[in-house]
C-alpha cells in the first residue's frame, strides 16, 4: 500500500508539472467583438500625501479614480514605484498613510522603485504586509532565489487576459541602500523571461511592464525604458517611473508605447486598449492633471481625507516640538547668505554631508546650496521644526551628482562670477575652501580652490550634494549639466537639517573661513 501511495503521488506530481507546462487556457471571447481596458497609472509618488502647490494629493487622486470607475468598464490601476521618501508627513509615518490610501483606491499592483530600498528589510516587510496590493519586481530576489515581491500578476477580464510584470532599476544598487542579501537580475534578461511566461504559459493577450527604469540615461550602462523596448519584443505597454518624465503623449519605440505620469501624483496616466479576438487594435493615452494652483477639478475624497486627518494632526503638533537648542543666534541680517560665508550656510551644508554619510552610507566630496535658499535667521535658544521650516521653506530635493574635476573648477568659476546679493551666491560645506576676489570691477575671480584640503584634480571624479533647483539650471547653474552621473535622492534639504539638529542637540554658530571674500561688499 505504501508503495502504491508513493507511485500515486509521483504520478500526481508529474501530471501537475505537465499541466503547468501546458499553460493556462485562453479566456473565452466572442469572435469579432471589441473589448476595452482602461489603464490608470501613477509613478514617483514620493510621499505627496497632500496637495503640493495646488496640485496632486492622495484624496484628490482618489476622487478622479473613483469617477473613472463609476463610468463603468474594465479598469486596471497601477503604480511604477517610489511610493516612499518625500514629504515630512509621509516620512514621519514611514509610508503608512500612502499605502493605506493606495489600498482605499484599490491599486492592482505597485512596482518596487529604488526608494523602496531606502530603509531596511523589516520596514519593507511591514509595508508589504500593510498593502492590500502586490509589490512587483521580476528582477529582485532573496539569496535563495525567491522573489522579493511578486514577479507578475495576471488579471482576467471578459474577452481578454492581462499580464503585468515589474522591474526595478539596477541603479538601485548605487543610489539606494538595498539589503546585502538581495540579488538584482539584469532588467532585460528578467523581462525576456516574463514575456515568455506571460505569453506562452499564462496565455495573456496584453503584456504590461511596470518598469521603474526611467527614460533618461544617467549612466552609460543603465537600462532605460527605451532600451527595454528596443531589446525585448512582446511588451504591449511600458509604464515608466524613476525619471519623473512629464509626457503629453505616449513615446513609441517601434510598436511599444512608453508612458509616464510625471511625479507626486500631479498627473494620472489614462490609457485605453481596444482588443478584438485577443489582438490589440488600438491604444490611446493621455495624462490627466489632478488640479492646479488656481483650479480644483477634483475635490478630496471624503473617506481618504478622513483617514489622513489624524496623521496630519499629529504631524502638525510635532512642528511645535523642540528638536534642538542653539547656543546663540545664527545671523542672517540683510540676506547675508547671498554675500559672505555665514554660520547658517555652513551648518546647512555640513548637515548634508553628515546625513549622506551617516544615514545613507554615501561619501560626498562637498555640498553646496544657493544662499537664496536660506530665508531668515535661526534664533538663540530652543529650536522647533517649524523654525527650521521657516529658515528653509522650499521643498528642495537633494541630488547626489558626480563631475570631473575640470567641470568642478568651471562650477566654482561660475560661483565666483555671481554678484554678491544675488540668490545664486553659494554657501558650501567644510570640505570646500576658496577665495573670491572682487577687486576686478567686472566680475569676481576664483582663487585657491581646494576640496578636502587638496587642489582640484581636473581628471578626478568628485561627488557633490546640491539641490534640484540648481541641478535644473536655476540661478544660472548651467555648469551642473556637465555631470557624469546624478540622481534625485527624494530627500529634502529641510528634513536633512531637522535630522542633523536633532542628532547634535546643541547647535553653535561659527564660521571657519571656507569662503574668503576680497573686495566687494565687506561686513
Amino acid at each position: 500500500m505504501k508503495r502504491f501511495a508513493k507511485l500515486l503521488c509521483a504520478l500526481t506530481a508529474a501530471s501537475l508539472v505537465l499541466a503547468a507546462c501546458a499553460g493556462t487556457p485562453p479566456v473565452k471571447r466572442e469572435a469579432g467583438k471589441t473589448y476595452t481596458l482602461t489603464v490608470l497609472h501613477t509613478n514617483d509618488h514620493h510621499g505627496t500625501v497632500l496637495p503640493n502647490g495646488g496640485q496632486a494629493g492622495l484624496a484628490e487622486r482618489a476622487t478622479f479614480i473613483a469617477g473613472v470607475r463609476a463610468a463603468g468598464g474594465n479598469v486596471l490601476l497601477l503604480d511604477a514605484g517610489d511610493i516612499n521618501t518625500g514629504s515630512a508627513l509621509s516620512n514621519m509615518f514611514k509610508g503608512e498613510i500612502d499605502i493605506k490610501a493606495y489600498n482605499m483606491m484599490k491599486y492592482d499592483a505597485v512596482a518596487f522603485g529604488n526608494h523602496e530600498f531606502d530603509h531596511d528589510l523589516s520596514l519593507m516587510k511591514t509595508q508589504k504586509k500593510l498593502a492590500e496590493f502586490p509589490f512587483l519586481s521580476a528582477n529582485v530576489t532573496y539569496a535563495d532565489g525567491k522573489y522579493l515581491g511578486k514577479p507578475y500578476i495576471v488579471k482576467n477580464y471578459d474577452g481578454f487576459r492581462v499580464g503585468v510584470f515589474g522591474l526595478t532599476t539596477l541603479r538601485t544598487l548605487e543610489i539606494a541602500s538595498p539589503d546585502k542579501s538581495l540579488k538584482f537580475i539584469n532588467e532585460i534578461d528578467a523581462a525576456k523571461t516574463m514575456v515568455e511566461q506571460l505569453r506562452d504559459k499564462e496565455k495573456c493577450d496584453i503584456v504590461i511592464a511596470l518598469a521603474h527604469l526611467g527614460d533618461v540615461l544617467e549612466t552609460d550602462d543603465q537600462v532605460t525604458s527605451v532600451k527595454l523596448a528596443e531589446a525585448v519584443p512582446g511588451i504591449d505597454l511600458i509604464i515608466d517611473g524613476h525619471s519623473h518624465t512629464k509626457m503629453t503623449e505616449a513615446k513609441f519605440v517601434g510598436s511599444t508605447p512608453i508612458v509616464s505620469a510625471n511625479e507626486w501624483g500631479k498627473f494620472v496616466g489614462d490609457g485605453t486598449f481596444s482588443v478584438v479576438d485577443g489582438k490589440i487594435v488600438s491604444f490611446d493615452w493621455k495624462a490627466v492633471q489632478i488640479n492646479a494652483k488656481d483650479a480644483q477639478t477634483y475635490a478630496p475624497d471624503a473617506a481618504v481625507a478622513a483617514m489622513i486627518a489624524p496623521y496630519k494632526e499629529k504631524a502638525d503638533a510635532s512642528l511645535k516640538a523642540i528638536v534642538a537648542k542653539t547656543s546663540a543666534k545664527f545671523e542672517f541680517g540683510d540676506k547675508l547668505s547671498r554675500k559672505k560665508e555665514i554660520a547658517l550656510g555652513d551648518m546647512v551644508n555640513d548637515a548634508c554631508i553628515w546625513y549622506f554619510k551617516d544615514k545613507l552610507g554615501k561619501d560626498a566630496d562637498f555640498a553646496f546650496t544657493n544662499g537664496g535658499n536660506i530665508r531668515t535667521e535661526l534664533p538663540a535658544g530652543d529650536i522647533t521644526q517649524e523654525q527650521i521650516t521657516t529658515v528653509l521653506p522650499f521643498d528642495n530635493w537633494l541630488y547626489l551628482t558626480k563631475m570631473k574635476g575640470s567641470d568642478v573648477i568651471a562650477l566654482f568659476e561660475f560661483i565666483a562670477s555671481i554678484k554678491q546679493g544675488a540668490g545664486g551666491w553659494a554657501q558650501v560645506s567644510a570640505e570646500a575652501r576658496f577665495t573670491i576676489d572682487y577687486t576686478n570691477p567686472d566680475k569676481g575671480v576664483l582663487k585657491d580652490l581646494t576640496i578636502k584640503g587638496k587642489p582640484v584634480d581636473p581628471n578626478a571624479v568628485y561627488t557633490i550634494i546640491t539641490n534640484d533647483y540648481l541641478m535644473g539650471g536655476g540661478d544660472g547653474y548651467k555648469a551642473l549639466a556637465n555631470n557624469i552621473d546624478s540622481y534625485n535622492t527624494s530627500t529634502t534639504l529641510r528634513d536633512v537639517v531637522i535630522a542633523y539638529a536633532a542628532e547634535k542637540k546643541v547647535l553653535t554658530p561659527a564660521t571657519d573661513g571656507r569662503i574668503t571674500v576680497i573686495g566687494g561688499m565687506q561686513f
